[in-house]
């Protein structure tokens, strides 16, 4: 009884602080996170008739403000709606053929168990001057266990995505602005809830160049993860 009224407690106050916080939310149009998928958007369509891969297409559809390709292609590990490919992007080079105009992927790389491999792999299938859009978290509960394995700042896409790995990164913005409540009494937690924080990062780069020769990563998703996918 006793901990059936401590959930109870604990559902309600977590309520109470969503309702609080509502004054405090913006409208989605004026998020960073979302105007750099729109300036994507805005330098595809200019284009004009380009080929565009999405990574994680399952269960998506294009955005219509998207009109300037001759080609899109689905690509995801599991077959789908919206699915044309189906494969592990730590291969992508293997399973799709390039060039691609522009490639992009919404909420997909904090899945990547090697994001510095999948960089490899897309470049390996942009043409030279395309575009590569990503979307991702910097805050945001674990989803998709157990393959939910990182969170992203815009400096982690300078590691990401440099001269060494053949890109110049056009744009990065953090957005969907969050707070972060402690549920427990610790000194070290005490003012996190004073803080800023954001709930995705965005970032918008062009390919430049190949990556330098030696930048390689021979290991394969099976071999350090010892799982499949979530189906669902």
């Amino acid at each position: 009884m006793k901990e059936t009224f401590q959930r109870l407690r604990r559902r309600t106050l977590v309520e109470i602080v969503g309702a609080a916080a509502r004054p405090l939310q913006r409208k989605r149009p004026d998020d960073p996170y979302h105007a750099v998928f729109a300036d994507f958007i805005a330098r595809v369509n200019d284009r004009g008739n380009g080929r565009i891969l999405e990574l994680g297409a399952r269960g998506t559809r294009v955005d219509p403000r998207l009109s300037g390709f001759s080609q899109y292609v689905g690509f995801d590990i599991h077959p789908g709606p919206n699915v044309d490919v189906v494969g592990d992007v730590h291969s992508l080079s293997q399973l799709v053929s390039g060039p691609f105009d522009a490639v992009y992927a919404i909420s997909t790389f904090e899945h990547l168990a090697m994001p510095w491999k999948a960089v490899l792999e897309i470049n390996a299938v942009l043409a030279e001057g395309g575009l590569l859009f990503v979307a991702t978290h910097q805050s945001w509960p674990p989803h998709e266990l157990p393959w939910d394995f990182w969170r992203y700042s815009p400096a982690a896409f300078q590691v990401l995505l440099n001269r060494h790995t053949g890109f110049e990164i056009l744009r990065a913005e953090e957005g969907l602005p969050a707070l972060i409540v402690p549920m427990v009494r610790d000194v070290g937690t005490r003012d996190v809830h004073r803080s800023p924080a954001s709930l995705g990062v965005s970032v918008l780069a062009r390919k430049v160049s190949p990556p330098r020769a030696d930048l390689r990563w021979d290991l394969t998703a099976a071999d350090v993860v010892a799982s499949d996918y979530p189906s669902a």
